[in-house]
């Protein structure tokens, strides 16, 4: 594409370049050569921007100036995920039904569906209008689901859940699988409690790759519009994930847990059962959430505590032997 063709479609305003410069593709900053788009939203590569080899950068409005050509933008890093769609369209996929693919008869499904090698759907499923079920993807009975609807191979939907339009569910997904509940009995084994209530995903929801979202034994397990659900994620039964919150790689969410619109949940984050974590709230990687944290926080540690005051703990931490030997010390002269 010509960089002016780009720089309209991105509605983003070109300055000290040549319109016709034929742009090929996208890249880093340091890895960009000619014919290439970059950009910079990070500070700290500001002066790679002077010494970048791309033919042109998507910079904020008010960047300094620099010898490459530019596309000034409000938000460089949104403006160049969708440069990025302008050179990677997803592939399109025919409607129409694999000779393996297995549907039962009470299934209805919406126009222009795509249902690929030995996907399985059972009785009184409803499918909405566009839909891409790639191989080996499970749809169980009784589930609803809406348009646009997409699947990568294995992921599995369980009975009777419920699922908005424009939902994404990345390979290996297990939706509404059993909650993990058990009861002790007197003779000290445990109890399978049942777990008939469903999981509801609102719409515009991506689940990547091996997370589980778990049903619940009454209720339902929520996950609100817009939520991005990372890789190897565990959502608990009864749980509540409210409008468009980040859930990174390796979360896990206990039981009822509720966390709001908006929050942050970074890799490897622990939130105990039963807590709620408020709006637009940031847990840093590796926190272990073991009490409510109030809306607009920005909390770590484990137990998890205000990151300002964690801080100050991890300074002390690698002085506590020395610490430990000065009150030693001042014991010993006593």
């Amino acid at each position: 594409m010509k960089l002016s063709a780009i720089a309209s479609a991105l509605d983003a305003r070109l300055e000290n370049g040549a319109p016709d410069t034929e742009i090929t593709g996208l890249n880093g900053i340091e890895q960009a050569g000619p014919g290439e788009l970059t950009f910079i939203s990070n500070p700290k590569y500001s002066a790679a921007a002077r010494t970048t080899k791309a033919s042109a950068v998507i910079v904020a409005e008010g960047f300094p100036a620099v010898p490459t050509a530019m596309l000034r933008a409000k938000d460089p890093y949104l403006t160049f995920a969708r440069a990025l769609e302008l050179f990677h369209q997803p592939a399109p996929y025919a409607p129409g039904v694999h000779p393996t693919a297995v549907v039962h008869a009470s299934a209805r499904i919406g126009a222009s569906a795509h249902l690929g090698p030995y996907v399985v759907i059972g009785e009184d499923v409803e499918i909405g209008a566009n839909a891409v079920l790639l191989a080996h993807v499970v749809i169980y009975r009784g589930v609803k689901i809406g348009a646009n609807f997409f699947a990568h191979a294995h992921a599995v939907v369980r009975e009777n859940c419920r699922i908005g339009n424009n939902v994404l569910l990345q390979n290996g997904v297990v939706i509404g699988a059993d909650g993990f509940g058990f009861a002790k009995t007197a003779e000290g084994r445990w109890h399978k409690i049942p777990q008939p209530a469903p999981v509801v995903i609102e719409d515009d929801v991506e689940v990547q790759a091996n997370s589980c979202i778990d049903r619940a034994s009454v209720g339902e397990t929520r996950i609100g519009r817009g939520v991005k659900v990372d890789n190897l994620v565990q959502v608990g039964h009864g749980s509540r994930v409210g409008e468009d919150a980040l859930v990174c790689a390796q979360v896990g969410l206990a039981g009822s847990t509720e966390i709001g619109k908006g929050v942050i949940l970074t890799g490897q984050v622990g939130v105990v059962g039963h807590c709620k974590v408020g709006d637009n709230a940031i847990v840093t990687p590796q926190s272990g959430v073991a009490a409510d944290i109030p809306a607009g926080a920005l909390v770590s540690g484990a137990p998890a505590v205000d990151h300002k005051l964690w801080l100050k703990y991890s300074a002390i931490l690698p002085r506590l032997p020395e610490l430990v030997r000065a009150v030693r010390a001042k014991k010993n002269s006593e």
